[in-house]
């Protein structure tokens, strides 16, 4: 456990395990401890960073400085802190934003990237579109619920139960961010991109659905897509074991 001080923040993180470097970006209801279910099984094989994006979690931050574009120079500097010269970056959801984003600035330090049910934050129209639509779900359902497949609560109301309560440990985070910096990456900023890619889609993903997922992979070249059954938006979370294997995979092919 440790804090990185970047672009006007703390930046919390842990490092467990050891092998190449492998570092997972958590999504807008969760923070480190989301991964609890992928720490354990990935630590065994590579060295696994978690972290707290800023404002979230245990990492501090000013709510003006609460900066989507800064997010990938905050994860470098956790990787310069650790000496760690290349990591592949594993992202849910808002975490995409700091994935693509390192992925497209900083190659040199990105062996591979998995852009989980996320968009990456690629600025094309109908992106903006869900985040819009994003928006109202989680207004009106919550995070425990619209991030997680249908029926999931119902089914397994203590891993539900679980999931709001690691989201309540973000407890500086206002309800809304939607209108401060959005980050993310243009179809511009893909020309020349070259580090492998996967991004995983879900049958039941209720805020970004495979069809677009699979259009926003059109914009980022080499990307392959695979889309997982019966998961909803967080496959970490409600498909782990299914997950986790296909991530294995990945990682397998390139570091």
């Amino acid at each position: 456990m440790a804090t990185v001080e970047t672009n006007g923040a703390k930046i919390y993180y842990e490092v467990h395990g050891d092998g190449p470097a492998i570092t997972f970006a958590h999504g807008r209801g969760g923070n480190a401890a989301s991964w609890w279910q992928q720490v354990p099984f990935f630590a065994e094989s590579y060295k696994t960073i978690v972290f707290d994006h800023r404002i979230f979690g245990r990492s501090q931050c000013a709510l003006e400085e609460f900066d989507r574009s800064l997010f990938d120079s905050n994860l470098i500097a956790i990787l310069d802190a650790e000496g760690i010269e290349q990591t592949a970056i594993i992202c849910q959801s808002m975490g995409g934003w700091t994935g693509l984003r390192a992925a497209a600035f900083h190659p040199e330090r990105v062996s591979c990237l998995v852009l989980s049910n996320t968009p990456g934050g690629m600025n094309i129209p109908s992106v903006a579109s869900a985040l819009a639509a994003s928006r109202r779900e989680f207004a009106g359902h919550g995070v425990g619920t619209a991030a997680v497949a249908d029926g999931f609560p119902m089914r397994h109301p203590e891993a539900s139960y679980l999931y709001r309560q690691i989201g309540s440990l973000n407890i500086n985070l206002p309800e809304d961010l939607s209108g401060r910096s959005p980050g993310g990456v243009t179809p511009e900023d893909m020309t020349g991109y070259s580090v492998p890619t996967l991004m995983i889609t879900s049958e039941h993903d209720q805020l970004f659905t495979p069809d677009l997922i699979r259009e926003v992979s059109t914009h980022i070249p080499g990307a392959k897509v695979i889309e997982l059954p019966t998961a909803g938006h967080s496959p970490y979370f409600d498909t782990p074991d299914a997950f986790n294997k296909t991530v294995v995979a990945f990682l397998s092919e390139h570091i």
